[in-house]
């Protein structure tokens, strides 16, 4: 037994995607459903009168009203499980935040009374390097971040000697990207922005390390700064550049400039090309109040020699960004 249900006239289509035969357009559209009752399991047709559309809707049978109730219900409980998931998990990365500042901060009051008493020593005999400093830099980074993520190197034996100068760059992702190259252990004076030497301890813990103060957007800071690290590298001392000049807001790789290069081409040492992986997931730029849980990779390229400054920056650029890609990062155009 079939029921026969008529609708009045209709103008716009309910579908949006079905277009009525072109000989139709101007005459109405009546909708009528051929429907079986639950005895006839023949099956049922939607078809359009007056536009040749003709679409079969499978039996799916009777629904009864509290069964859907009940998926309402379901879906409704799924949403809220993952809103609830969802909140858990950023509370626990603040919290994981918060834990990981109060270590760092323990730790630098502890060992920073030993690179106060080391001080005087590291100037008399190792005024260029500071490899004490250095030193319980490493151990400064360890600690703190043990307890918060794992760390995985690759490319090692890349690494020149320690009393070789070079100079090192990498792409920069996020605040922890200092913490995880402390861990490399090499005795390199990284560029920092002047107000960071405004922290207590650790910004002090920099100035003895000789960690070198940079105003950005001021021409004049830029050159000194160029200026003291050729002077540096001349002396026997390596030299750390961040090239993209800033973190990346999005996780890809910036185009680099080219004043670590100069530095290199000009005084004749290697690039040592570095690929940071995972920091900039644990801690975006900008949201330096939560740390996620997870893993940072630290791959140590070939160095690369060479007197021309474009040429180190466009090849050290792509070992960088081929790194990258492989494991599924972003890179923006060109060097």
């Amino acid at each position: 037994m079939e029921t026969l249900l008529r609708l009045e006239p209709y103008s716009p289509l309910p579908f949006g995607h079905l277009h009525p035969h072109p000989s139709a357009r101007n005459r109405p559209s009546f909708a009528v459903i051929v429907a079986s009752s639950p005895r006839n399991q023949s099956g049922k047709k939607l078809r359009f009168h007056g536009t040749n559309i003709t679409i079969p809707i499978k039996n799916q049978g009777t629904v009864h009203r509290s069964v859907t109730v009940r998926s309402e219900i379901a879906a409704a409980g799924s949403t809220g499980d993952s809103a609830c998931s969802m909140t858990e998990f950023q509370l626990g990365s603040r919290i994981r935040a918060i834990c990981f500042y109060s270590v760092t901060a323990l730790v630098a009051i502890f060992l920073f009374v030993g690179m106060v008493l080391a001080h005087p020593f590291v100037i008399l005999f190792d005024r260029h390097c500071r490899r004490a400093h250095h030193l319980i830099a490493k151990l400064w980074a360890t600690l703190t971040i043990a307890p918060f993520y794992k760390l995985e190197f690759e490319g090692m034996e890349n690494l020149p000697p320690q009393n070789m100068p070079a100079v090192y760059v990498s792409n920069h992702q996020s605040f922890l990207d200092v913490y995880t190259l402390f861990t490399l252990g090499r005795c390199f004076k990284i560029i920092s922005k002047r107000s960071i030497f405004l922290f207590p301890v650790i910004g002090w813990a920099m100035l003895l390390m000789g960690v070198i103060p940079l105003r950005r957007m001021d021409s004049r800071s830029q050159l000194d700064c160029l200026k003291r690290c050729m002077d540096l590298v001349r002396k026997g001392a390596s030299v750390f550049f961040f090239p993209e000049g800033t973190r990346s807001k999005d996780g890809k790789l910036g185009a680099f400039k080219k004043g670590a290069f100069s530095v290199a081409a000009k005084t004749g040492v290697r690039v040592v090309p570095i690929t940071l992986l995972g920091t900039g997931k644990l801690m975006p730029a900008g949201m330096e109040g939560i740390l996620n849980p997870g893993l940072v990779k630290v791959i140590v390229h070939q160095p690369i020699e060479g007197n021309d400054a474009d040429m180190l920056c466009c090849e050290s650029r792509n070992v960088i960004a081929n790194a990258l890609l492989v494991h599924g990062y972003g890179v923006h155009g060109n060097a």
